[in-house]
């Protein structure tokens, strides 16, 4: 819910699915599920005209926002793992192929793209591969001297799981014991029995775990063109 240009970074994330065509999700509420609650119930309330009765205390609502999304609210578990909160959320996805993101990054990533990817190679999961900025200057030597430097350079060797994933219900197999997590419980071992893709996506991708990046995307955004707004 940390906002970057007055929205939680929540809708920015959900923003850039629906315009990739994907308009209903499934949260996997946890810690401060409330604020997250209270946020969605009242956003069509917040962004509307209205017009009170003082007499009687009835209101209607105009101009309600256009979002066009079905928005499904669990309560996975107060300390649940983070593969325990996807099985919790099992019932809700009528055993399709679905997508999973953490809520906590942004990108410009076609996701209707990683769909067609995950669906040709095949596999129960595909993560998307980042190579994201590093975050010091890089120096190139020549002997003792500097013979160039790069400031923040984009790191050179090794892709992360950049939290766009594709998982189809055989992944749901690899989710026991009573607290799984879905990194060291499904992704390493759908990796070792050879069901793990790799989408790679070398443009944008900015993860928020820092009060640095928050200003970061908070600068982005007041520059008026921010790298993974891409809808109107």
């Amino acid at each position: 819910m940390v906002e970057i240009g007055g929205h939680p970074i929540i809708w920015h994330i959900m923003k850039h699915y629906i315009r990739h065509g994907f308009d209903e999700f499934v949260v996997a509420l946890g810690y401060k599920g409330e604020e997250i609650k209270r946020y969605f119930l009242d956003y069509n309330r917040l962004r509307s005209s209205v017009t009170v009765d003082l007499a009687t205390g009835q209101s209607s609502f105009h101009e309600a926002a256009s979002d066009m999304w079905t928005v499904h609210l669990i309560e996975t578990g107060l300390k649940a793992n983070t593969g325990a909160r996807v099985r919790n959320l099992k019932p809700w996805l009528e055993g399709e192929t679905f997508m999973l993101t953490y809520g906590d990054g942004v990108c410009d990533i076609d996701l209707g793209e990683l769909l067609r990817f995950h669906r040709t190679v095949g596999r129960l999961a595909t993560v998307t591969a980042v190579r994201p900025p590093a975050r010091f200057g890089g120096l190139v030597f020549d002997g003792d001297l500097v013979s160039d430097f790069t400031e923040k350079p984009q790191i050179g060797e090794g892709w992360i799981n950049g939290g766009f994933m594709v998982l189809e219900p055989g992944v749901f197999d690899y989710l026991n014991g009573d607290d799984p997590s879905l990194e060291a419980d499904a992704l390493e071992h759908l990796a070792a029995d050879r069901q793990l893709a790799a989408y790679k996506h070398a443009q944008f991708w900015q993860c928020m775990d820092t009060l640095r990046d928050v200003r970061l995307l908070e600068g982005l955004w007041q520059s008026g063109q921010p790298p993974w707004k891409t809808w109107q």
